[in-house]
């Protein structure tokens, strides 16, 4: 219990700061850093940023496993003892137990003795009966479900260990018409975990046929999606295409291997054309979105124009409009698209081999473009061209195509942990719900030559035992046709 409470504990800053190696935000801890640059330094030592690998994180793991293990197998070994072993004989003192009841009988101790045996064997009570004494014991299913539900605690660490060090995680955003293949290269972010294999991923491949997103029209939630839904042609190593619908909570699964549907966005469709005229680009480009009325911005990068480097950087309003504060988009979806754009010239820094976002426009190396003396810039619709000043080269605006981000995970043990975690809830019920009890009856002989008899049960747990069953096992030795016997409570 208390490495639990310490494991809780340690989970805590998981959820407090942000955390490395998650895809649905993999900038989330340079970001922080950007914010905080005093903390940020002194959490990162202490493993904030990375909880969940941390080596304090796994000690506590480590430890609850271990001494899960301790607990589990002897009280396996100690339960199995228990229930191949018949009910112990009863106490010497019956008078101290709960539920006590005793009586004189001239009735033969055999039948006595056969009467409760058949009474409890009906009740479904474990039963021994000897010449003088009846011993039944009932509730094991309680010690079956507290055993259930530790090892189920067990198994379910050990799901959730496996699938944090073998499994993976990754982002990426495919444009509609674009393709997939599961590999390394071709993921936007990729967090895999201790154990995985890079070089063994699922092989398969696929292609973003199309991407549907239904709006809200009308009333107070104008503009909120009502569903969006992404249909994908697929092709396993080896297999034949198949086509599926992947919907939020309905991700496509590939052995285990699953890609959630978790956002969309808008990617402009360019052509763009070089000082000689040439066509040097042509296709979308996606764009992130900034608001829920999707006004996204991104950047448009020609190396291959000639005389000069080319780049765009711009705004795109589905449904454009002109409000106090300047362009806007009024609706999420494409009714009035518009393209608005800043041209550069220069050397966009490729040949440096150093990384860049497809998102931002490294401007240290580049010249914003001019005319009259004014920086250039221009709103287009569809079908409309950019010209830049000199004969630098254009760019039209074909349309808008739509991109469809996917999360993919690989959780090998997430299976194993949900069957864990329902027999821990189904053996703690039961150990909760039941209650293991003894009861035991007694013959002895008397001085004018009856019979004493006593009856009285014993609680394995903190509540009481029914105290029915001793009154029904009364009742059942009271019996219509024993009615003329006399009989008196001892107790009274």
């Amino acid at each position: 219990m208390i490495l639990l409470a310490l494991l809780a504990l340690a989970a805590i800053p998981g959820s407090l700061f942000p955390q490395r190696n998650v895809a649905s935000d993999p900038a989330a801890v340079i970001q922080y850093t950007h914010e905080h640059p005093r903390l940020a330094p002194w959490l990162d030592r202490l493993g904030m940023f990375d909880v969940y690998a941390s080596p304090w994180f796994a000690a506590i793991y480590v430890l609850l496993l271990v001494s899960m293990t301790g607990c589990v197998l002897p009280r396996s070994r100690r339960l199995w003892q228990s229930v191949r072993s018949a009910p112990p004989p009863a106490p010497r003192n019956l008078a101290r137990l709960e539920g006590h009841r005793a009586w004189e009988t001239t009735r033969e101790p055999a039948e006595i003795i056969a009467t409760a045996a058949g009474h409890l064997r009906r009740r479904r009570f474990r039963m021994v009966a000897t010449a003088d004494e009846v011993r039944a014991e009932r509730g094991y299913l309680r010690e079956v479900g507290n055993l259930a539900f530790h090892l189920s605690l067990l198994v379910l660490l050990v799901g959730i260990a496996a699938g944090k060090l073998i499994g993976f995680e990754g982002r990426v955003a495919v444009t509609e018409g674009a393709s997939f293949a599961n590999d390394l290269s071709q993921y936007d972010a990729f967090s895999p975990s201790a154990w995985t294999d890079v070089d063994d991923l699922e092989p398969f491949s696929f292609r973003l046929e199309e991407f549907d997103v239904s709006y809200q029209t009308s009333g107070p939630n104008l503009g909120q999606p009502t569903e969006f839904a992404a249909r994908l042609a697929y092709r396993v190593e080896g297999g034949e295409e198949q086509t599926v619908t992947v919907e939020p909570n309905h991700p496509l699964d590939i052995n285990e291997t699953k890609f959630f549907l978790t956002g969309n966005g808008y990617a402009p469709v360019v052509t763009v054309r070089d000082g000689r005229g040439k066509a040097v680009f042509t296709g979308p480009v996606q764009f992130l979105p900034l608001d829920t009325s999707y006004a996204s911005d991104g950047v448009i990068k020609v190396p291959d124009a000639q005389p000069t480097q080319l780049a765009f950087e711009g705004l795109l309003l589905p449904t454009a409009d002109v409000g106090p504060q300047g362009p806007y988009s009024m609706f999420p979806d494409t009714l009035n698209p518009q393209l608005f754009l800043t041209a550069y010239t220069g050397d966009l820094g490729f040949a440096d081999g150093v990384p860049q976002s497809v998102f931002t426009l490294d401007k240290d190396e580049l010249t914003q473009v001019r005319r009259n003396g004014q920086p250039f810039s221009q709103a287009l619709s569809v079908g409309e061209t950019m010209r830049l000043p000199g004969g630098q080269g254009t760019l039209t605006f074909d349309g808008v195509s739509r991109f469809a981000n996917f999360q993919i995970a690989y959780d090998p043990g997430k299976e194993i942990t949900l069957v864990a975690a329902v027999v821990l809830l189904v053996g703690l019920t039961t150990s909760l719900a039941l209650r293991r009890r003894r009861l035991w009856l007694r013959v002895r002989p008397t001085e004018d030559g009856g019979s004493l008899v006593e009856v009285a049960g014993y609680s394995l747990t903190r509540r009481e035992p029914p105290p029915e069953e001793i009154a029904d096992l009364v009742a059942a030795l009271h019996g219509p046709h024993h009615s003329a016997t006399a009989s008196k409570d001892a107790s009274a």
